[in-house]
This record gives C-alpha cells, sequence and structure tokens, in this order.
C-alpha cells in the first residue's frame, strides 16, 4: 500500500515549527519533502504518524534502540525511577550496577566513565589522550563520523574536489569558520589502507596522542575494517606512545561484548553510546584503569577534572542498564542471524533486478550502496550523482510502501523484529530495486 505524506496536519505543523525552528527542525536528519513525518507513537518495532500511518522502523533512532520502542522492561524501570527523582547532585547505586555490568560485558573495559552522547564520550576520549600522552594531536580516519567535536568531525564532508591525494588527505573542514588550529591537531589516514596510514602517522610521531578508529565507520560506508589495518594501528600506537581508540558508540550492538572481539585487538580506550541509554540520552568511556585514572581526584595522576550536570543520571543509567540486561548473548545472536537473513535476501533481489547495488555491514547492521561492489573506503563509497539519485528514489520507496530505515540506505534492527518483518523489509527493497531497473 502507499503512505505517501499527503496530510495538511504534517504540512501545518511544518509551517509552524519554520518559525521557531532553523529549517524547522533541531536535527537535519528528520528532513523530508514535502515536510517531516511527525511521530505519534512507537510500539516495538513499528511506529505511527499524526495522521494513523504505521511504518517498519529499520532506523530505530539511528542506531540507538536496541529494543525498540517502549519496551515494556524498560518503560516499567523508569516509570518506577521517575517516581523517586530524576536527577541529583548525590551519586546513585544504579550508576555503580550500571558500570558493573559494561565493565563485565568486556575485560578491555577495567573502569568506566558515563557522559550524556557519544559526541561526549568522544570529546572524552580525546582529552583524555591528550592529557596522558601529553601530545596534542589526533589522528582519525577519512570520513568517518564521530559526533560533533571540532577535532572529530574534521573529513567527515570531505568531498573529490576539496579532499586532496590519497597520499596525504587533507584535513577538510565540516563547519564554515573552524579553526585552522583544530585542523593542524588533526592527522587524516585512509582507511583500510594500513601501508599509506603508517606513512603519514610517522611524519607525526611524536605529535600523536591517539588514533581513533570505527572498526565499522557509517559514513565510510559500514562495511568492517580489514584485519590488518586495524593490527598495524595497534602495533603503531604501542611502538609510538599513543593511545588506541575505538569508537564503538553504534558498533557495540554487533557482539555482546562490541565488534573489537571479532578482531583480537584491544584497543586503550572506548567510547560507547546511542543503545546503552535504552532510549535515553547516554554515552560512557571505558578503558584500561592506567588511562582512567587521571580522571581520578584521588589519584597521583589526576590530569583531567570532568564532570557534568546530567552525567550519569537515574533515569538513563535504569533505562540503559534493564536495555542491556535484556541484550544478552542468546538476544545478541538472535538478532545478527535475523540481519543476515535480511542481507542475504537483499542480495538476491539486487541479482534478480539486475541493478548496481551491493550490501555490507556486521552484527545487526547493514547497508545498500547503489555500487557493484561493497567499498573499502570513504573515497570508494562516495556516491555519484546518478547513486544519490537513485538511493534517494529508493528510500523514499520504502518509506512510502511503510519501511523506514536511515537515510545514507543503512538498517539496523531491533529484538521485536522477527523474520516476518525481515521479509516484509526485503521485499520492500525487492519492490524498489525493480522500479529502479525499470526506469534506468
Amino acid at each position: 500500500m502507499s503512505t505517501g505524506i499527503k496530510s495538511s496536519r504534517g504540512a501545518d505543523l511544518y509551517d509552524r515549527a519554520r518559525r521557531v525552528l532553523p529549517g524547522g527542525v533541531s536535527r537535519n536528519a528528520v528532513l523530508r519533502t514535502p515536510h517531516p513525518a511527525y511521530v505519534d507513537h512507537g510500539e516495538g518495532c513499528r511506529v505511527t504518524d499524526i495522521d494513523g500511518v504505521t511504518r517498519l522502523d529499520f532506523s530505530n533512532n539511528m542506531a540507538s534502540l536496541i529494543h525498540g520502542h517502549a519496551c515494556p522492561e524498560i518503560t516499567h524501570a523508569v516509570t518506577e525511577q521517575l517516581s523517586r527523582g530524576t536527577a541529583f547532585m548525590m551519586a546513585t547505586e544504579v550508576e555503580v550496577e550500571y558500570a558493573e555490568h559494561l565493565c563485565s560485558r568486556n575485560p578491555a573495559f577495567e573502569m568506566l566513565r558515563f557522559v550524556n552522547s557519544g559526541t561526549e564520550a568522544i570529546m572524552l576520549a580525546l582529552k583524555a589522550s591528550r592529557a596522558f600522552t601529553g601530545r596534542p594531536k589526533i589522528a582519525k580516519a577519512e570520513g568517518a563520523y564521530h559526533g560533533v567535536y571540532d577535532y572529530a568531525e574534521v573529513s567527515q564532508g570531505a568531498s573529490p574536489e576539496t579532499w586532496g591525494d590519497v597520499d596525504r588527505p587533507r584535513s577538510v573542514p565540516l563547519v564554515h569558520g573552524t579553526p585552522q588550529s583544530a585542523l593542524d591537531d588533526v592527522v587524516v589516514i585512509p582507511f583500510n589502507d594500513p601501508d599509506r596510514a603508517i606513512a603519514i602517522l610517522d611524519e607525526h610521531a611524536d605529535d600523536l596522542a591517539c588514533v581513533l578508529i570505527d572498526l565499522m565507520p557509517h559514513r565510510v560506508g559500514l562495511n568492517p575494517a580489514e584485519i590488518e589495518f586495524v593490527r598495524a594501528l595497534r602495533d603503531w600506537t604501542t611502538k609510538n606512545g599513543a593511545l588506541l581508540v575505538f569508537d564503538e558508540v553504534i558498533t557495540f550492538r554487533t557482539e555482546y561484548s562490541g565488534l573489537q572481539t571479532r578482531y583480537d585487538v584491544t584497543p586503550d580506550l572506548t567510547a560507547l553510546g546511542k543503545m546503552i541509554g535504552g532510549g535515553f540520552p547516554v554515552g560512557a568511556v571505558a578503558g584500561r584503569t592506567e588511562v582512567m585514572d587521571i580522571l581520578n581526584p584521588q589519584s597521583g595522576r589526576y590530569l583531567f577534572p570532568h564532570s557534568g550536570t546530567y552525567t550519569a543520571n537515574p533515569i538513563s543509567m535504569t533505562a540503559g542498564l534493564a536495555a542491556m540486561r535484556k541484550f544478552d548473548q542468546p538476544a545478541v545472536a538472535r538478532l545478527n542471524a535475523l540481519a543476515d537473513r535480511a542481507k542475504s535476501g537483499i542480495q538476491e533481489a539486487i541479482r534478480s533486478s539486475g541493478v548496481n547495488a551491493c550490501v555490507c555491514g556486521a552484527g545487526s547492521m547493514f547497508r545498500v550502496h547503489m555500487k557493484e561492489h561493497p567499498p573499502r573506503n570513504f573515497r570508494d563509497a562516495y556516491p555519484t550523482p546518478e547513486e544519490t539519485r537513485q538511493l534517494k528514489a529508493l528510500i523514499e520507496d520504502l518509506f512510502n510502501n511503510g519501511i523506514i530505515i536511515i537515510n545514507t540506505g543503512s538498517s539496523t534492527l531491533s529484538t521485536p523484529m522477527t523474520e516476518t518483518e525481515i521479509d516484509a523489509l526485503v521485499d520492500a527493497f525487492r519492490s524498489g530495486f525493480a522500479k529502479i531497473a525499470a526506469s534506468s
């Protein structure tokens, strides 16, 4: 059935929104043509908009809702905590319980500090790396998204016109007005290219505090990092006295202990966020005690004063603990198997349609590219104008037929999903690919 947005309620609401919000929204990701869809409620893996149209939700608020919407266990736990208070100038027992639980999931998480978002987790990890090493620079992969911190967002918006030579990628600002000093302190390396990456890192060996890497960066293509690349970064950072920082804000869902357990490589610090909040804002940095101790005011090496008004608030802690306890090893395995079913079905739909497309990903996340082969790096993943047009048409077709995915072509699963929802997604992709083939 067609569920295209024709509602005057949505149009009227958007007219109101544009009077008080830049662009009519508080985050650009919800923009659609002619206006955003406005949600009324969500339940499980479905959301219903203000006009009564219900859709399957494979975006899950940008991968943050591992149990979908209004999960009963989370709702019950949070409702109980609400009656006791939402934030205090005191520590809470649930903060300790939740830290214990997260640390129990991965032996590399010797100690942990909570923050309020994935962006804050990256900020803390980078600042901690500088404090620990006494060095100013960070290195990151070209095109990778790590939140909205000046240093972390460098090269995120690079393009063929700005990104420079592959042997020496430029530090490209995302936001107009980014200080040159910030750009100068970010070393950009190509993803999945250990030889070029190490050659670049060697030029800055004495100044690098850390190498920041997402093992399956969304903006780079959502294709897992190759083991040789990750091991090369670990060996280089160990040899040169820099820290290795993993961004698992999105990828922690792929395995019970995070995607890093597939690599047999132990980082010094790991940034977490999104799903560990159980639907509420949260972030965390976990790592080895020697590094984390610089945050400890009672330590002999206290170098990094850190606090935050809503850090470790009991609502986020309660929701997160309930969510992660529910996302146990059997739940992880079941969701990953559903994702494998989806990818296989989408690949078959691509083959039968004859369009140039591919699907890649790991765990309970995957992404469709309008390219014949999965990209190895950001430059491979960068879409042509025709690929952009085709993907936009595909996403719009899915939406009009009751399926929500992320506007990059990515999908994330939630535990309320079954084979029925997966097969509905595959059928919708099959229909969308057939339309693209017919229009080519």
